[in-house]
């Protein structure tokens, strides 16, 4: 699998990575989570994001591939103590949450720790800040990322703090690809796409049921897209999927599954390459065409 150098950090990373959220959310058992991450390394895979609120995802990747430890890159993101929906920005917080993620992780060192999509006012207050710097004093990460989209992300990309961003780019998400990854790019910064592939939100002609892909799923039927439109689903979300990785300054996208059998599918979506530049300029254009402003970057 292509690596690319993760900004100015000394990691390359595959142009793939493992997202925890959904064996967490979705309650995979062990065993799923053996066959999935050994799948995955096996691909060529090296990069394995989660999150302290995903649940059980921390202890399923911890006890089931912490023995490769060093075959892959592992990052993780602090700020929901008690899950999603929950917030504790304070230093003590923060790094209480941080050392419960390496133990649930089994390693002694993250590669990368992130705070989790805070706002801009939490980020100029400094103290979460500041607790990340104090993190990787102590050892417990090599590098400080920002996870989040719109004005916060432009904020954490701005202020010179992190080495990577996480933030939403996909085919029904397009705000960062002008606001924040020119700048990051311009930085030196690491950029790690989530949702790269929209939630593949248009699966069902129907609505979705889980009100999480409902934005997507809106965007979509106004975007018309004519490769969703005649398509077959498989080559739809390659489509889809490639032209997230031709953005220029994207480094890794993340995405999560719980069917084992799909690592060595999505390995070979990425073989096929980037979309041609006509591609992907028709797909840029349309949304500048149908997008209002009001279409900022989903958390």
């Amino acid at each position: 699998m292509e690596k690319r150098r993760f900004g100015k950090t000394d990691m390359q990373v595959s142009v793939l990575g493992f997202g925890g959220a959904e064996i967490g959310f979705q309650g995979a058992t062990e065993d799923i989570v053996a066959r999935l991450l050994k799948g995955a390394l096996d691909a060529g895979l090296n990069v394995i994001d989660t999150g302290e609120c995903y649940e059980g995802s921390e202890e399923l990747i911890g006890k089931t591939v912490a023995d490769r430890r060093a075959e892959y890159y592992l990052f993780t993101k602090c700020g929901h103590p008690r899950g999603v929906g929950s917030e504790d920005w304070s230093p003590g917080s923060l790094l209480e949450s941080i050392e419960r993620s390496l133990r649930r992780l089994r390693t002694d060192r993250l590669d990368l720790i992130q705070l989790h999509s805070c706002s801009e006012a939490v980020l100029r207050k400094g103290d979460a800040i500041g607790a990340l710097e104090t993190a990787r004093e102590k050892g417990y990460a090599r590098y400080l990322g920002y996870s989040g989209d719109s004005q916060a992300a432009r904020y954490a990309v701005e202020c010179g703090a992190f080495d990577t961003l996480q933030t939403s780019i996909n085919i029904a998400d397009q705000e960062a690809i002008d606001l924040t990854i020119p700048l990051a790019r311009e930085k030196g910064m690491g950029v790690i796409a989530k949702r790269p592939i929209a939630n593949v939100a248009w699966k069902e002609s129907h609505k979705p049921i889980d009100s999480y892909h409902h934005a997507y799923w809106e965007r979509l039927n106004k975007l018309r897209y004519d490769f969703i439109r005649h398509l077959p689903l498989e080559e739809s979300i390659a489509h889809a999927l490639r032209f997230t990785l031709s953005v220029p300054g994207l480094h890794t996208a993340i995405v999560g599954t719980t069917k084992p059998e799909r690592w060595q599918e999505n390995a070979k979506l990425v073989d096929e390459g980037l979309l041609p530049e006509a591609e992907f300029a028709a797909i840029r254009e349309r949304w500048e065409e149908i997008a209002p402003p009001s279409w900022i970057g989903q958390t």
